[in-house]
């Protein structure tokens, strides 16, 4: 996982661990299986990550970082 806000990185374990959500849905969450959240379990995540709530939901900052159906580069077509 990316380098959360304390600077620190994290393991789905590590997160687990510090977020006292499963890690089963820590995989999930991270690896795009699971697209909701408990409210109690998103509150945890944030606090382990040192990040607001609200920075879990926050829609990516570049095409490259969002859904892989998006695609980053506009493809041409010929003519």
């Amino acid at each position: 996982m990316k380098t959360p806000g304390r600077g620190k990185p994290y393991t789905v374990r590590d997160l687990a661990e510090a977020s006292g959500v499963s890690r089963s849905q820590v995989g999930r969450l991270h690896s795009g299986d699971l697209d909701h959240l408990d409210v109690i379990d998103a509150h945890a995540i944030a606090e382990a990550l040192g990040v607001g709530v609200l920075v879990l939901f926050m829609p990516p900052s570049s095409p490259k970082q969002g859904h892989p159906d998006i695609e980053a580069t506009p493809t041409r077509r010929s003519t």
